[in-house]
């Protein structure tokens, strides 16, 4: 999940280079963390939140398809 999280943010923002998932599992859920540059924040969340409901809709069906559960925090 974590590689999926990172190639769809590095896919929208004009520094790749800066973007960084960070994983943790907290008893049955695992939590990532997308971090990103102060300036590619807007694009990642986009108008009203939709492109980061959208990246987490992905990730969510991603993980359902492995029993897991997964949620991705923007930071």
């Amino acid at each position: 999940m974590k590689e999926l999280v990172e190639v769809i943010a590095k896919s929208l923002v004009e520094n790749p280079e800066e973007v960084s998932v960070t994983e943790t599992v907290k008893e049955h859920v695992t939590v990532l963390e997308l971090h990103v540059a102060q300036d590619d924040m807007g694009k990642v969340i986009g108008k009203q939140g939709r492109i980061a409901k959208a990246i987490r809709s992905v990730v969510k069906a991603a993980a359902s398809r492995e029993g897991k559960k997964v949620v991705v925090e923007i930071v």
